[in-house]
C-alpha cells in the first residue's frame, strides 16, 4: 500500500522523465492521478470539439469504482515502471 508521501514523490518523479511519454501513458497517469485525488468522475463529459479534454475525461471515467488507495498504488507502481 503506497503512502501519501510515496504518491507525492511519484507525482514529482513523473514530471522529470527523460523522454516525453506517449499520449496513452500521459492519459493513464492523468486518470490514475485524478482517481487517487478526486475519486470517481464528478463533472459532465466535455462536448464539441474539445478532443483533449474529452480524452482526459474518458480516461478518468475508465477508472471509476476504483478506490483512491487503489489508484494511488497503481499510480506509484506505474511511475516506477516508467522511471526504471
Amino acid at each position: 500500500m503506497a503512502t501519501q508521501e510515496q504518491f507525492e514523490s511519484a507525482v514529482e518523479r513523473s514530471k522529470t522523465l527523460s523522454e516525453r511519454p506517449s499520449n496513452d501513458v500521459l492519459l493513464k497517469l492523468y486518470a490514475l492521478f485524478k482517481q487517487a485525488t478526486d475519486g470517481d468522475v464528478n463533472t459532465d463529459r466535455p462536448g464539441g470539439f474539445d478532443f483533449k479534454n474529452i480524452a482526459k475525461w474518458d480516461a478518468w471515467k475508465k477508472q471509476e469504482g476504483k478506490s483512491k488507495e487503489e489508484a494511488r498504488d497503481e499510480y506509484v507502481a506505474f511511475v516506477d515502471t516508467l522511471v526504471s
